[in-house]
């Protein structure tokens, strides 16, 4: 759980236009950050549509662990996050968020970009981690095993960028960005949320790496049920999966070329993997 927690906050630290307060803000001017964690034992917490805070994933471990609840939203999450000594940052835009917001209200135009800035991607240490860098899909995801085989995820992200005013994508919801079940494995989504959420992405990577599949096989076949439902629709879009299974083995996979993701080991062996794709 250390893990995925302090992994993802190293992207959520950093001020660029892809997570955290430095992302781009939605169409309105205003970043708004989502993220949810789980565990081995199934414990799960999430936030959604929360403002002013510099660690929404930290803000998601806390609500697993001190509320009767999963997800905390909007307001309520922020309130949370204060009694819980979370300090409430400056509500002011990045510079060069402020930048690309000015520039994008020129026209108002909602056309994401796939995978504009992958290849300036900050990168974050963990046993697997998928993160496209496009502004427009802003999402960094986690999963972990730890030195007694047990599992656990995490997901952040400030949404699709220019989005509107309240939108949520898949990165908060468990079973949608992230799931972990400790018997069989674990998963997480990053790319258009909406397509992600409409098969239920991360569990089901997780339940065809239950019937056999390996974790690149299962990530291939959720990439392909998009593709199937999205027609000639899909080449417009990316979405992409990461997935480790109790057996240690990773993959990855996405719709087109431009996903990478991290592999680290225990003793500091590391690389980077180019995500395989369809398209």
């Amino acid at each position: 759980m250390d893990a995925v927690e302090q992994g993802v906050m190293v992207t959520e630290a950093s001020q660029n236009c892809c997570v955290g307060l430095g992302a781009n803000p939605d169409r309105d001017g205003f970043v708004t950050l989502d993220a949810c964690i789980m565990d081995e034992q199934a414990n799960c917490g999430s936030v959604a549509f929360l403002e002013r805070i510099k660690h929404p994933i930290s803000v998601a471990r806390r609500v697993m662990e001190k509320t009767p609840h999963v997800m905390l939203v909007g307001s309520g999450a922020q309130q949370f996050a204060v009694a819980e000594g979370f300090p409430l940052e400056p509500a002011k835009l990045s510079e060069d968020a402020e930048k690309n917001y000015k520039q994008w209200l020129k026209k108002s135009e909602y056309k994401p970009v796939i995978n504009i800035e992958n290849s300036n991607s900050p990168t974050a240490f963990a046993p697997a981690r998928l993160d496209n860098g496009d502004w427009n899909h802003d999402t960094i995801g986690m999963v972990a095993m730890d030195a007694a085989g047990n599992l656990s995820g995490s997901c952040t992200t400030s949404g699709m960028g220019f989005k509107m005013r309240g939108r949520l994508g898949d990165s908060p919801i468990i079973g949608a960005g992230l799931f972990v079940d400790n018997e069989v494995g674990a998963a997480t989504a990053t790319g258009q949320g909406e397509d992600v959420i409409r098969i239920c992405g991360s569990h089901l990577v997780v339940e065809l790496m239950r019937l056999g599949l390996s974790p690149e096989d299962a990530c291939k076949k959720a990439v392909e049920r998009i593709i199937k439902i999205k027609g000639s629709k899909a080449k417009e879009i990316q979405v992409g999966f990461i997935a480790i299974n109790k057996q240690g083995n990773y993959g990855g996979y996405c719709i087109q070329q431009g996903f990478d993701f991290a592999v680290c080991y225990a003793d500091d062996k590391n690389f980077l993997v180019e995500g395989k794709y369809v398209i």
